[in-house]
């Protein structure tokens, strides 16, 4: 086959203070006409670096090509001008970003700004841009285009903007669409829906796909082939066939471990690479892999390993021939690291009987009024969370998952008070918080802590570690600056984190290690109870192993007891005792993790289960069985508030609310017809 893109010993360097530091170096790689080609590794191994080089998009970002050449259908990319460049880009190569808010102005409309592009790379008139504008809306599956075309970026959802997105990208139609992490941010449903987009949008133009992802369930659903890469340098490379049933570099084995399946051994601890990706001023000597790998050798540590041929694949590892015939390695169940969970740290799962409410939420409601219209005779209000009632027993981990809207993150604020809640009761340990006064409940916050999405942006950047950490301590205890200083940096061991981390500031750590400073400072006070709200949905899946058997760690030490609110559902399996399900504001269906994955009772609990990409090439997707988005919260549908999505939806369904009942001994569902 022709190839379309041909890359060859690709280096580049990015120019600070103190000179170049060289971000990737020697990437090889082609993408055939009609291909996709992943990219996969962990945040900072050189993906999206390697795929900005290719538009040169990187010239606007103090990068330079230092060696190697880019050839794009026959055309050197290389040290063409900027000028020439545009020329290129939306007609040969077009990009999708991972942040479609970041793609748009805010201060146009959505149809404004794709006629603009298409225009700007094709000889036609407004008229027909407009056509041609409306025609790829409808494409990409956004519904009601002729209105969209008239919105703004801030108006649309974000599976709507990243199809609004896609449809820019393909404004021109181009040979080469690169994505990069098109569906990170995205819940499951959406992204299935953009997975399989992208796979007809391909078919449909005869396009090639390179895409960037840190999901290996993403890739081994589209990919052809994978290029692993790991700090700038690719150390393997073979079909997704190969890779997933046989990889050959001890980093890609450490990838597909770290994957948390459906059918995992909930009692066992999660797979995960030890340590992080090291930071381009302090790359380690010889294979860079080296520090972080079980397999290493005295050799590794000295010689750095080229790109070679080994068993039709290439693979940048001296051992590879050797390790892939070893037991340990064709038999991934025996851990590599030896790690096998003693007695005492199996998840314990207590018995409802054995355990007391430590929370009881009885018929919580949150609405936020619309605009003025709290002042008028018929106020509008944002249903946020609608009649809500559960428990949450001491000592367990209630999972709660459903899309973004749904109200999970809302609910998590005003169990804790962070926000009042419209009506009904929030009673902790018997006592009902929306009655306590203010000192009454900063003292009940002693035993209530967050910990956040978003480690960097809940933390003062110019504080010092010790600052932060120590904070609570100095709102509720009498401590001594050096009782403080001494009980902070035993937090930081406790976390996995040196103590000399006291004197740091947050952005000299990466997002795994922040996240563990987020937790110390959660932990601080021995609370009872902790609101984890996504606080592992935008780390690696191997950093992502690290926190969660942290916080498993930590709760059989200190008897903690979590809600923990995320949309990957894999680690919510993993972690959870039971599991609610959210859908517009109100609980659809609840019971223990096990019940809920084997047999789910709810419509919307089984699509989402349906649209999670399986990490094995050989399996093929079923149908997608949610369709379209969630509904507004604002103007919320009658009857059934799934009915609008819904492959079961009845008459009934759409005139009548379903009751929420227990259908099985602690299993509650809301649902005429279960499944």
């Amino acid at each position: 086959m022709e190839k379309l893109l041909d890359i060859q010993n690709l280096k580049v360097d990015f120019t600070n203070q103190n000179g170049d530091l060289t971000a990737i170096k020697d990437v090889v790689l082609h993408i055939q006409r009609g291909e996709t080609v992943c990219i996969v590794g962990e945040s900072g191994s050189g993906k999206t670096v390697t795929s900005k080089t290719i538009m040169r998009l990187i010239d606007y970002e103090n990068g330079k090509i230092a060696d190697g050449r880019i050839v794009l259908d026959g055309i050197d990319l290389t040290h063409l001008s900027q000028k020439k460049l545009r020329s290129i880009r939306g007609k040969k190569v077009a990009m999708i970003f991972q942040e479609p808010m970041a793609a748009f102005d805010p201060v146009f409309t959505i149809g404004s700004q794709i006629i603009e592009t298409i225009l700007e790379n094709k000889q036609s008139s407004k008229q027909e841009a407009k056509a041609r504008a409306l025609y790829l809306l409808n494409q990409v599956g956004i519904s009601d285009a002729q209105i969209r075309m008239k919105q703004y970026p801030n108006e649309l959802s974000g599976g709507m903007l990243q199809r609004a997105m896609i449809a820019m990208a393909l404004a021109c139609g181009p040979d080469l669409l690169i994505a990069d992490e098109p569906t990170t941010a995205l819940d499951v449903t959406i992204q299935a829906q953009i997975l399989k987009l992208l796979q007809e949008l391909k078919e449909e133009y005869g396009m090639s796909i390179l895409l960037i992802t840190h999901d290996m369930g993403v890739a081994a659903e589209i990919a052809d082939r994978i290029i692993v890469m790991y700090a700038g340098r690719i150390v393997e490379h073979a079909s997704v066939k190969q890779l997933f049933e046989l990889p050959h570099h001890p980093y890609t084995y450490g990838l597909l471990q770290s994957i948390t399946t459906l059918d995992r051994d909930r009692s066992k601890k999660l797979y995960s690479i030890n340590g992080s990706i090291p930071g381009l001023t302090q790359l380690p000597s010889g294979c860079q892999f080296h520090p972080r790998c079980p397999f290493a050798s005295e050799r590794c540590s000295v010689e750095s390993p080229p790109l070679l041929e080994v068993n039709d694949r290439q693979t940048a590892c001296w051992h590879a021939e050797a390790l892939v015939m070893t037991d340990n390695w064709k038999h991934p169940e025996v851990e590599i690291n030896k790690e096998v969970l003693s007695e005492k740290n199996v998840v314990q799962t207590n018995s409802e009987s054995t355990r007391q409410p430590l929370f009881s939420i009885q018929e919580l409601s949150k609405y936020y009024p619309i605009g003025k219209s709290v002042f008028s005779r018929n106020p509008s209000y944002i249903r946020a969370v609608d009649n809500v009632s559960f428990t949450i027993e001491k000592g367990e981990t209630f999972g709660l998952v459903g899309e973004s809207g749904s109200g999970k993150s809302t609910l998590g604020r005003v169990l804790l008070q962070l926000e009042k809640s419209t009506s009904g009761k929030v009673f902790f340990q018997e006592q009902n918080l929306s009655e306590l006064a203010s000192n009454e409940l900063r003292k009940m916050r002693k035993d209530m802590q967050v910990i956040y999405q978003d480690p960097y942006g809940s933390v003062n950047p110019r504080w010092k570690v010790g600052d932060i950490i120590g904070e609570p301590l100095q709102v509720h205890e009498s401590l001594s600056v050096k009782e403080k200083e001494e009980r902070v940096k035993e937090l930081l061991e406790i976390v996995g984190l040196n103590s000399n981390s006291f004197d740091q500031y947050p952005h000299q750590f990466s997002g795994g290690q922040r996240q563990r400073i987020a937790i110390a400072r959660a932990i601080a006070l021995n609370p009872q109870f902790i609101l984890a709200d996504e606080a592992v949905s935008a780390l690696d899946v191997s950093v992502q192993a690290q926190i969660v058997n942290l916080l498993q760690e930590l709760q059989r030490q200190r008897d903690l007891t979590y809600l923990f609110i995320a949309h990957g559902l894999n680690i919510v399996r993993h972690i959870s005792d039971r599991i609610g399900v959210m859908y517009l504001g109100q609980l659809v269906e609840i019971a223990t993790s096990e019940e809920i994955f084997l047999h789910p009772a709810h419509h919307y609990t089984k699509g989402l289960i349906d649209s999670i990409p399986h990490a094995d090439p050989t399996r093929q997707r079923e149908r997608i069985s949610i369709q379209g988005e969630i509904p507004s919260p604002a103007n919320p549908p009658s009857g059934c508030r799934f009915h609008t999505r819904c492959p079961a939806a009845t008459a009934r369904c759409r005139e009548e609310q379903p009751l929420f009942r227990e259908i099985f001994t602690g299993h509650w569902v809301a649902c005429h017809d279960p499944v």
